[in-house]
């Protein structure tokens, strides 16, 4: 008899850019435990905005994932608006930001920040 293990895709992925933003700002910032946190909370043009910090603590009902030595941690009321999102960071001459491309968002707003669901 054999078993057949499946595994989930991760709640939410990083692009290589991302994943190197996160780097150099942990680095700056001497933070060498934890991860970024994202999620959601009310709010913003769209009705829901996303939030992103860095945090030592993982909660009981976070999701976390690992990608590239980076932790990404997501609450779990956060996690049904994030599942599949991918986050990217995209500098051009004037400015720098992360991108959200989040496939569960039936609006945004012309900032980027903002969604609704």
């Amino acid at each position: 008899m054999s078993t057949t293990q499946t595994t989930a895709p991760p709640l939410v992925t990083l692009t290589a850019a991302a994943v190197a933003e996160v780097k150099r700002l942990m680095n700056v910032q001497d933070i060498t435990e934890g991860g970024l946190r994202l999620g959601v909370k009310g709010g913003g043009c769209s009705g829901l905005s996303y939030t992103v910090n860095f945090d030592d603590t993982v909660g009981e009902f976070d999701t976390v994932c690992a990608q590239d030595g980076v932790k990404v941690i997501v609450d779990a009321k956060s996690a049904i608006y994030l599942e599949g999102m991918q986050l990217d960071y995209q500098k051009d001459m004037v400015s720098g930001g992360f991108r959200f491309q989040n496939p569960n968002a039936t609006k945004t707003c012309g900032c980027g920040e903002s969604f609704s669901a």
